[in-house]
């Protein structure tokens, strides 16, 4: 209800421009007039008296239900009137003053299929269904707001002011109608996941009305969402001044959002406070106006300041890993150099383990040693992919054979490696423990 009250109070103010301007009396018929000494510029007028006076009759009625009694008996006898455009329009405001939406809408839709560039039928159409969009036909409705906006811009780049209306008319009719339309097409493209025409739409509805909350959020949020990351700086510049506009709780959560959205494009939060103290009073962003993008380091640069930073004995699985298989060759020396031949200790996970075999040794029948393929990082943990491929230093016992996917504490000397997909080779493999493990909960290897 409070949407249509809106929406009433609204046409309102767009068509009290129509009662003035848009729907002039036509001249009265003339008989045995003299000819005029030069063409003047041909005007519509009603040649017929009776259609005349019924015209005049009803567009002078003071009471809107007079009005849309004499139109509607109008329209109905002189279907084909000249002035059907101007009887239309009166009618249509004639029936929003007695607070009849449903005929209102009725007849800018009639008015439509007269003239499909009426304006304010167009805002009148948009205007309602973008409010009607809840419930069940909400997508439907917003997008046929969006239409009828679109087509209302549209019409504004061929519409010309009528003589006889007053200039600050017709640029209010402009600036109220174009406002209506812009918002409702950038809202309609939004709802559509159509980013970059939202982008153009309530950008246009921004320019006009600084403001308006709505219009400046999901402006942001149509640049953060748009894809090129030029949208993004754009959008962070109007997620701060949403967040000035709003208050309370939503002041609150869409400086929060913003704030994520700014560290994540620019790498921290060092800036994010001078941006929403420019927005305070900012209502665009400054010709100048730039955030620094955050570029992630390369693998490379990563494995680099590992190298730099960490001791080799104090680096998880995974980060001797990134070092070897993405590391620059003085990095991958550093590391391994040290790991090479030297016994490690460290739990990875069972991905498989090949069956026991018998093998001959002088003659005599022994086990051959178990070997078993492990997953040392989180990422390949998570893929089911080994990345150590374990030799024993003899056959496990069967009691103490883990089951695939268990966690396996053991101790192995790195022999070698290939570097992707990466894989390290150990051999004389032990158990840490001499019994078969109690079970306890899993635990991954420090992640990349």
């Amino acid at each position: 209800m409070k949407k249509i009250v809106l929406a009433m109070l609204l046409v309102a103010a767009v068509t009290a421009v129509a009662q003035t301007a848009a729907a002039p009396a036509p001249a009265a018929p003339q008989q045995n007039a003299a000819p005029a000494a030069a063409p003047a510029p041909q005007k519509k007028e009603i040649k017929d008296p009776a259609e005349y006076n019924a015209y005049v009759g009803a567009a002078g009625q003071s009471d809107p239900a007079a009005q849309v009694s004499g139109f509607e008996a109008f329209l109905t006898q002189y279907p084909n009137s000249v002035f059907k455009e101007e009887a239309l329009e009166l009618l249509m405001v004639a029936y929003q003053k007695t607070g009849n939406q449903p005929k209102m809408l009725e007849t800018a839709q009639k008015l439509l299929q007269v003239n499909p560039c009426n304006i304010r039928a167009l805002a009148l159409v948009t205007y309602s269904k973008q409010a009607s969009a809840t419930g069940p036909s909400a997508q439907q409705n917003l997008a046929e707001a969006g239409q009828s906006a679109e087509k209302g811009l549209q019409c504004w780049t061929t519409a010309t002011k009528p003589a006889d209306t007053p200039a600050a008319d017709w640029d209010k009719l402009k600036s109220q109608t174009t406002g209506i339309f812009n918002n409702a097409a950038g809202m309609s493209a939004y709802a559509a996941k159509d980013y970059g025409k939202a982008e153009q739409f309530l950008r246009a509805a921004v320019q006009a009305d600084p403001s308006n909350l709505t219009e400046v959020y999901y402006l942001a949020l149509a640049d953060l969402q748009a894809g090129p990351t030029e949208n993004d700086v754009e959008g962070l510049f109007y997620i701060a001044r949403a967040s000035n506009l709003a208050n309370a709780d939503g002041k609150a959560k869409i400086a929060q959002f913003g704030k994520s959205r700014y560290v994540k494009y620019h790498g921290s939060e060092d800036g994010w406070n001078d941006l929403l103290t420019q927005t305070a009073t900012a209502t665009k962003p400054p010709d100048n106006f730039a955030i620094t993008k955050y570029v992630p380091p390369t693998h490379a640069q990563q494995a680099a300041d590992l190298v730099k930073t960490k001791k080799v004995e104090e680096m998880s699985f995974a980060e001797w890993q990134l070092v070897l298989s993405e590391g620059a060759p003085e990095d991958v020396d550093k590391v391994w150099s040290v790991l090479k031949g030297k016994p490690l200790q460290m739990a990875a996970q069972v991905i498989s383990i090949d069956p026991p075999s018998k093998t001959e040794v002088k003659g005599k029948s022994v086990e051959a040693p178990t070997t078993l393929k492990l997953a040392g990082s989180s990422d390949d943990i998570d893929a089911k992919r080994f990345d150590i491929d374990l030799t024993m230093t003899a056959a496990i016992p069967a009691r103490q054979l883990p089951k695939e996917g268990a966690e396996f504490q053991f101790e192995g000397t790195p022999v070698s490696y290939v570097a992707k997909p990466f894989v390290m080779t150990m051999n004389e493999g032990a158990l840490l423990v001499k019994s078969a493990p109690k079970p306890t909960a899993h635990r991954k290897p420090a992640a990349q």
